[in-house]
Protein backbone atom coordinates (compact mmCIF):
# COMPACT_ATOMS: atom_id res chain seq x y z
CA UNK A 1 0.00 0.00 0.00
CA UNK A 2 1.83 2.98 -0.96
CA UNK A 3 2.12 6.78 1.23
CA UNK A 4 -0.86 8.81 1.35
CA UNK A 5 -0.88 12.57 -0.08
CA UNK A 6 -1.52 13.41 3.17
CA UNK A 7 0.97 11.13 4.80
CA UNK A 8 3.85 11.95 2.62
CA UNK A 9 2.92 16.05 3.11
CA UNK A 10 3.30 15.23 6.64
CA UNK A 11 6.38 13.68 6.54
CA UNK A 12 8.16 16.09 4.48
CA UNK A 13 6.44 18.82 6.59
CA UNK A 14 7.96 17.35 9.64
CA UNK A 15 11.49 16.33 8.41
CA UNK A 16 12.35 19.00 5.59
CA UNK A 17 10.37 22.29 6.25
CA UNK A 18 7.67 23.08 4.07
CA UNK A 19 5.23 20.41 2.29
CA UNK A 20 6.72 21.41 -1.24
CA UNK A 21 10.07 21.19 -0.27
CA UNK A 22 10.00 17.66 -1.93
CA UNK A 23 14.12 17.31 -2.47
CA UNK A 24 15.56 18.05 1.06
CA UNK A 25 17.89 15.09 1.82
CA UNK A 26 15.96 14.93 5.19
CA UNK A 27 12.48 14.75 3.45
CA UNK A 28 13.28 11.74 1.45
CA UNK A 29 15.17 9.80 4.02
CA UNK A 30 12.15 10.01 6.13
CA UNK A 31 9.80 9.16 3.34
CA UNK A 32 12.17 6.07 2.38
CA UNK A 33 11.78 5.47 6.29
CA UNK A 34 7.98 4.98 6.22
CA UNK A 35 8.18 3.27 2.64
CA UNK A 36 10.58 0.70 4.74
CA UNK A 37 8.50 -0.02 7.55
CA UNK A 38 5.25 -0.24 5.25
CA UNK A 39 6.92 -3.10 3.29
CA UNK A 40 8.78 -4.94 6.35
CA UNK A 41 5.26 -5.58 7.92
CA UNK A 42 3.78 -6.35 4.66
CA UNK A 43 7.26 -9.09 4.58
CA UNK A 44 6.20 -10.76 7.77
CA UNK A 45 2.90 -11.65 7.11
CA UNK A 46 4.25 -12.74 3.55
CA UNK A 47 7.49 -14.21 3.55
CA UNK A 48 7.96 -15.50 0.47
CA UNK A 49 7.08 -12.22 -1.44
CA UNK A 50 10.79 -12.94 -3.11
CA UNK A 51 10.38 -9.29 -5.53
CA UNK A 52 9.04 -7.53 -2.38
CA UNK A 53 12.01 -8.50 -0.51
CA UNK A 54 14.17 -7.31 -3.61
CA UNK A 55 12.18 -4.00 -3.60
CA UNK A 56 13.04 -3.47 0.37
CA UNK A 57 17.14 -4.20 -0.08
CA UNK A 58 16.92 -1.71 -3.16
CA UNK A 59 14.93 1.19 -0.72
CA UNK A 60 17.34 0.10 2.27
CA UNK A 61 20.37 0.75 0.20
CA UNK A 62 18.94 4.05 -0.63
CA UNK A 63 18.69 5.32 2.04
CA UNK A 64 21.99 4.18 3.46
CA UNK A 65 23.64 6.28 0.09
CA UNK A 66 21.37 9.29 1.10
CA UNK A 67 22.43 8.89 4.70
CA UNK A 68 26.19 8.28 3.74
CA UNK A 69 25.92 11.97 1.55
CA UNK A 70 24.32 13.74 4.81
CA UNK A 71 26.61 12.66 6.75
CA UNK A 72 29.33 13.64 4.96
CA UNK A 73 27.85 17.28 3.89
CA UNK A 74 25.91 18.03 7.43
CA UNK A 75 26.85 15.72 10.31
CA UNK A 76 24.91 17.50 12.74
CA UNK A 77 21.46 17.39 10.42
CA UNK A 78 22.88 13.67 9.97
CA UNK A 79 23.05 13.05 13.98
CA UNK A 80 19.80 15.05 14.91
CA UNK A 81 17.91 13.03 11.45
CA UNK A 82 18.94 9.24 13.39
CA UNK A 83 17.94 10.52 16.35
CA UNK A 84 14.83 11.67 14.93
CA UNK A 85 14.00 8.72 12.87
CA UNK A 86 15.72 6.08 15.60
CA UNK A 87 17.58 4.11 13.16
CA UNK A 88 21.06 3.39 14.29
CA UNK A 89 21.07 2.60 18.15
Amino acid sequence: MPLTKEKKAAVITQFGGKATNTGSIEGQIALLTERIAQISAHLQANKKDYSTQRGLMQLVGKRKRLLAYLQKTNLTGYRALIEKLGLRK
